[in-house]
């Protein structure tokens, strides 16, 4: 392309008017291929991200030019899943693939599919990609390289002052890859013991005038009635004080005291009680260094060895003092990220709204926040009754985990809301308002939803309309033991800025006694998963839960996420009268 040259899309001739209206400047990759799984258009970040310039793309096949499994090999047609679900008009994704760029260099990658369908006839799927920024694998080999690290720590013993730096570094690598601080003083105990010292204490300071013993580790075969020794301590007063712990905690520097060191009797209620600690590890040589974050003292970790031939040195002085150093910012930016999730976590709740009554239909709804060392997203749900008296359902998932994305989801919640709330046609161009005035009037960049509203006097019968922008579909269980997700009214997610394609409405009758289940994706997605995999037990679980009372099912569903999920979750839950 020359300077100043405007981009052209190079399209299919086929269908020029359809394409043209794509936004150029999205930065997501877009492909657009027809219904035999050809390339029809890409934007620019397209051909960025394939490494391919358009004209070279234009009719060639997707899967055969860029389908990749992880060492690089082809995948057979049959098993790829973006081509089945092309095959069958329905919407998919994936999240730990493998795509072939230009150069051949393999990335990994993430990919969401929605069909594009005109009159019921299929146009194809756009295909929105993204490079997955640390994928599956790596992560995998750090876990490995973490443990491996534990183990040889475990094992070897410090003979040499590159040994000691050794063990300083793989501290820092163990401790950076977490932020909750019980893992993190676990990891550090199972370094220290036994290769550095026989028994190791960490006592953190919580507000100004108290402390914790939080972790007491000794070897194996040894117990020093470690978890008696957990728990509140009495304050460190008394800045003059003899006891090398009350010196560290009131901002005094490393101590290394031989036994001779601690016959002093305490001067202190916490001196004390250390001071019976030490006596029962049978301390001989003991090291206390300050754990601190900049100028302020966290805590202070206690080091013991209780072999008179192998006392603490000045240079093992200096590894544990390095050591306090890199734990002490690790436990702040660990109690820091705790309570910007609490702040987080309270705002998404008490956004979340009371669901209303109404009528003979029940309702229930879940919250549940993502397992600790994860980040709190934009997952919400809402329920409300529209002017004309019929009842809105909405599930749906703000991209992104943090309080930006927590707030992003306030503002949808209060846009669809006013949108809606007089809207008595389809649910299709309620979703492309708000589609429209989301880059206007919000920060979020994209989202995932369904709208609903169902239909029908207090008596029934009953129709579910509804609109999908890229959300997992809704689960209607019938009374019959059927189950089946509603896959009609699929569009493209929020933000994708594919101006002029409108999102479809669909309907479908709601049987008497019926359950309805709407949902994020937290619900169904566990890395090393594939998204059908978890839909199928969505299906086996909610089957399974049918007859139980509704809050029962929602709190059951919940419980039964397999463990490895790093998502939230919000369910919605409606359940009709019997006639």
């Amino acid at each position: 392309m020359k300077p100043g040259e405007k981009h052209e899309w190079r399209l299919s001739a086929a269908e020029p008017g359809l394409w043209q209206r794509v936004v150029e400047q999205l930065g997501t990759a877009v492909t657009v291929i027809d219904p035999a799984g050809r390339i029809v258009a890409v934007n620019p970040a397209a051909e960025r991200l394939l490494g391919r310039a358009a004209a070279v793309m234009d009719r060639q096949d997707l899967h055969d030019l860029c389908h990749r499994d992880p060492v690089g090999a082809r995948i057979p047609r049959e098993h790829c899943p973006l081509l089945q679900a092309l095959a069958e008009g329905r919407p998919a994704r994936g999240d730990d693939d493998r795509c072939l760029r230009g150069d051949g260099r393999l990335i990994p990658v993430s990919w969401s599919a929605t069909p594009l369908t005109q009159d019921g006839v299929s146009l194809g799927m756009v295909v929105l990609t993204i490079e997955t920024a640390a994928d599956q694998r790596a992560h995998r080999e750090r876990a490995e390289r973490a443990e491996r690290a534990e183990r040889a720590a475990r094992t070897t013993a410090l003979e040499s002052r590159a040994e000691r730096l050794t063990l300083v570094a793989e501290i820092t690598e163990v401790l950076g890859q977490t932020l909750e601080v019980d893992e993190a003083l676990a990891r550090l105990s199972r370094l220290l013991v036994p290769r550095f010292a026989d028994f190791a204490a960490v006592d953190l300071r919580v507000g100004s005038r108290q402390v914790h013993r939080v972790a007491v580790t000794g070897p194996e075969g040894r117990d020093a009635g470690q978890e008696d020794w957990r728990g509140h301590l009495p304050p460190p007063a008394g800045e003059a004080a003899h006891s090398a712990l009350v010196q560290v905690l009131n901002g005094g520097g490393p101590v290394l005291r031989d036994r001779s060191g601690m016959e002093a009797p305490p001067d202190s209620p916490l001196a004390a009680v250390h001071h019976a600690f030490l006596e029962a590890t049978g301390a001989t040589s003991v090291i206390t260094v300050p754990l601190s974050a900049g100028q302020r003292v966290t805590g202070a970790l206690t080091l013991v060895r209780s072999d008179p031939e192998r006392p603490f040195d000045t240079g093992d002085l200096d590894v544990a003092s390095a050591i306090g150093r890199r734990v002490g910012p690790v436990i702040d930016n660990a109690r820091r990220f705790g309570r910007q999730r609490e702040v987080a976590e309270a705002m998404q709740r008490n956004l979340l709204p009371p669901l209303p009554v109404h009528g003979r239909i029940q309702l229930a709804a879940r919250y549940q926040p993502a397992p600790a060392g994860s980040q709190v997203g934009g997952d919400w749900y809402d329920a409300f009754t529209l002017r004309d008296g019929t009842l809105a359902l909405v599930i749906g998932d703000v991209v992104g985990h943090d309080l930006t994305a927590a707030a992003g989801m306030a503002q949808l919640h209060g846009i669809l809301r006013s949108l809606a709330w007089d809207h008595t046609g389809p649910t299709g161009p309620v979703v492309d308002r708000l589609d429209d005035a989301m880059h206007a009037i919000t920060a979020v960049s994209m989202a995932t939803l369904v709208l609903a509203r169902v239909d029908g006097p207090d008596t029934g019968p009953y129709t579910l309309h509804w609109t999908s922008a890229g959300h997992p579909p809704p689960l209607l269980l019938s009374p019959d033991g059927n189950a089946q997700y509603l896959e009609a009214g699929q569009g493209l997610i929020l933000g994708t800025h594919l101006g002029g394609i409108r999102r479809p409405s669909a309907a479908h009758a709601l049987p008497p006694g019926s359950t309805l289940l709407l949902y994020t994706d937290g619900l169904i997605e566990v890395p090393g998963s594939d998204l059908d995999t978890g839909l199928g037990r969505l299906r086996r679980h909610a089957l399974a839960l049918a007859h139980e009372p509704l809050d029962t099912l929602c709190d059951r569903l919940c419980a039964r996420v397999p463990p490895g999920s790093t998502d939230d979750i919000a369910l919605l839950a409606l359940r009709l009268p019997m006639p």
